[in-house]
Parts: structure tokens; sequence; C-alpha cells
């Protein structure tokens, strides 16, 4: 499927007629049409980074160090976009990353992404804090690409039991998040006194797990209601408390009248995190699975070494979008670093700061066989459900189509260092 001129030119067609692209194709200014659709938690949420936001701006930089060349007179009108990972042949070196609490941009959250990707044959990697189950998003993608992002919880017991719903789906690859062993320091939310599981958001995989359920109807037996920290109670409280019991499944007042749906985010809060967890308890998780694990978080030669020797069979190098550490070095000199150190022992994914296709084409060219996509998607999810995913998507083939005939790069296989300006 060729991308480039055929979107563009639609886009200049329609703007003979005074049509605009409902999905900006610049970054900003998507960005700030999907600020006016969401509201000020919601945003504050998508849009936040840890700190003062210095990792943030450290992704964005690392890009602009890096530049691009093209040789002239030997631009090509057939672009090779796939790639080849664990065995498998995808399309285009797109991925959409795994994100959280999708409903606060739309409510067909996890369902619209899932249906976009399936149209553009992308792989989707499920949230492990999805608004949707796994079960629900594999059903709408048919034989589409999918892997399942894991927050190695407290409860290994939870942990084998998503595992294998995610193998049950048809999941090809699990996604084990490093980084995120405790929630970063993010003004943004703290300054609105938000937290969206707080309000029952994001808990569709738990709430929609036996093991997870067993445990919650445990701790209700043990009383987890009358202990732990509590808010205030006043008219704020109880609207927010009414509508965890609306927004978690079942009935309203079972809800109300048993606790279950507070209690289920008592217990969601209270085994969610696993600071404890280290480089030695990888090998468990290859008990549990014959799927391909991936860790995603690393940002050192060091830690990719040492997935390495724990067997792990591919790295995301990720700074988690710079929403966990504030001053981290920018994810794509991760990259590079890594690369030079490693070379290609495994496969190595990029995530984190990419805004455009160019973008995409300097993280392949720094030793990525795929990058993942998060915050545009959400964004055009915000901005136009199904339809706004599907364009973001299709703006960065586009793009990358382009930019690559125009350097005279047929395939993105031939994509290496010599590209690069440093």
């Amino acid at each position: 499927m060729k991308y480039g001129v055929p979107i563009q030119k639609h886009i200049f067609i329609g703007g003979m007629a005074g049509k605009k692209p409902v999905v900006p194709v610049n970054y900003e200014q998507l960005e700030q049409k999907a600020k006016s659709a969401l509201s000020a938690e919601a945003f504050a949420y998508i849009a936040g980074g840890a700190g003062q936001g210095n990792t943030m701006i450290s992704n964005r930089k690392a890009f602009a160090d890096y530049e691009l060349k093209g040789n002239m007179m030997r631009a090509s009108s057939e672009i090779d976009l796939g790639v080849k990972l664990f065995g498998k042949e995808y399309s285009t070196p797109l991925i959409a990353a795994p994100v959280g609490v999708l409903e606060l941009a739309n409510p067909q959250a996890d369902l619209a992404v899932a249906k976009a990707c399936k149209t553009l044959n992308i792989p989707m990697i499920f949230s492990n804090q999805a608004s949707y189950s796994i079960e629900e998003c594999a059903e709408v993608m048919d034989e589409n690409p999918r892997w399942f992002q894991l927050y190695w919880s407290k409860s290994d017991e939870l942990v084998e039991s998503f595992i294998r719903r995610a193998e049950k789906s048809g999941c090809e690859a699990i996604v084990v998040t490093l980084d995120t062993t405790s929630l970063g320091w993010r003004p943004q939310d703290l300054d609105l006194g938000y937290l969206p599981f707080l309000h029952g958001l994001g808990l569709a995989q738990y709430s929609s797990d036996p093991i997870f359920n067993k445990i919650v109807d445990q701790n209700l037996a043990d009383g987890i209601m009358k202990s732990g920290d509590k808010p205030p109670i006043n008219f704020r409280t109880l609207k927010n408390v009414l509508g965890v019991c609306r927004k978690y499944p079942g009935s309203f007042w079972a809800n109300l009248r048993t606790q279950r749906a507070m209690a289920a985010v008592r217990t969601f809060i209270n085994i969610y995190m696993r600071p404890e967890l280290r480089w030695e308890d990888l090998p468990r998780l290859r008990t549990m699975t014959d799927l391909a694990i991936l860790v995603k978080g690393v940002h050192t030669a060091e830690d990719a070494q040492l997935a390495i020797k724990h067997e792990v069979d591919g790295i995301i190098v990720s700074n988690h979008g710079g929403r966990q550490i504030d001053g981290a070095v920018g994810a794509l000199k991760c990259l590079d670093n890594i690369n030079r150190e490693l070379g290609q022992e495994i496969p190595l994914i990029f995530d984190s700061g990419i805004r455009s296709g160019a973008d995409v084409i300097k993280a392949l060219a720094l030793g990525a066989d795929a990058v993942l996509i998060g915050r545009p998607y959400v964004y055009g999810l915000a901005v136009a459900g199904e339809k706004g995913v599907e364009a973001v998507f299709r703006h960065f083939l586009a793009e990358i189509e382009l930019q690559l005939s125009l350097m005279g790069i047929d395939s993105i296989h031939t994509l290496d260092r010599s590209v690069l300006e440093d």
C-alpha cells in the first residue's frame, strides 16, 4: 500500500474545496486540538511528564541532535516499509504503544485503537491498564497482530492469569514494563489531585480477571474497607464513590451496598506495584509462557546486557515518554549507546519522544527494528476517535514514505548510521 503521495494529494484536493484535515498533521496543532477536547484532568494525565518535564525536553532535543542526509537522483516510487520481528512479518515499522486509561480520551478507548490498527495492519500492545479487556480488544482485531504489556504486580498468581488470557487471545509477545515500580513525581496530576485509577478507570484487565476478583473477595472478607488511608468525607467524595460504583462492572446498588467497587480499587492500589522486582525474577516469567518476552524501559547498555543475560527476546529502549524520571538522558541517545555496545544481538525497539515520520527514520537508522507510537495516536483518539487514530498513523506512514524516497532509500532495511550527521 502506498501512503505518501496519495495521502498528500487527498489533503490538497480537499483543500481546494476549503476542507482542512479534521486531525491536524502538525504535532503541536494536534496536541492543542486534543487539549480543547479533553478535560483538564485527562490532558494533564496524557500530556504530563515527571518533575519539570526535563526528560521530555531531552527526548526532543536528542532527535534534533541527529540530522538526516540524503542522496539525490535516487528517488524511488516503491518503498518497502516491512519489518520482521520474532519470525513474524509486519507491513510497517510502527507499533501502537501500550497507553493506559484511554477512556480519558474517548469512550471507545482501546477498542477504537484496536480497530484502527486492524485497518492498517499495525500491531497493538494491549495495555495492562486498559479501559477494555484483552478479550474485548482481541475480538475486534481478528487476526491482526497484538502483544500484551505486563505490569508485574505483587501477585504472581495474577500475573500468570494475565499471561494465560493474553495467550488465549492470540497475543504474540509479553512486554514487561520495568520502569514503573512506582509512579513518577508528576506535578500536573498532583496539582489537580487526580489519579484515574482511584476513580475506577483503567481497571478493565483487573475487573475481568478471576484471580483479581478472588483477591477482592478475600480482602472484603478480611475487612479491607476498614483499614488504610481514607479521604475526608464531603460531597465531592460521595460523588466520586458513586462514580466508581457506576463504572465498575456489576450492579450499581450491589457495588454500593457491598463496597465491592471501592474494595477493588483499593486492592488494585495495594498490589499494582512491585518495587522489589529484580532481574533475577525474569526466569520465573519464562516458566509461565512460551511467548516472546520483551522488557520495556531500558536506558543503559548495562541493563541491556543484563536483559540479554536473562534471556529476554527483545528490548524496548524507553524512558516512558518522560513520565517516570525527570532529567533523564534523551531516549534516542540511549538507543544509540545501546546499539553501539551490543549491536543487533536481539531485536531493539524504540519508544519515547517520536512525533514525526522523520523521527521514526532516525530511530531506525540508529538500530531500532521498530518503533512505538504513543501520545500522537492518543491525541488522534481524543480528536476523532477511531478515525483519528487511523489518521495519525497514516500521516506517520506518509511522511516516512516520502522522506525515504527523497533521501534515495527504497527500503527501511538499508537504513543505518550513514544517513545521519551527529
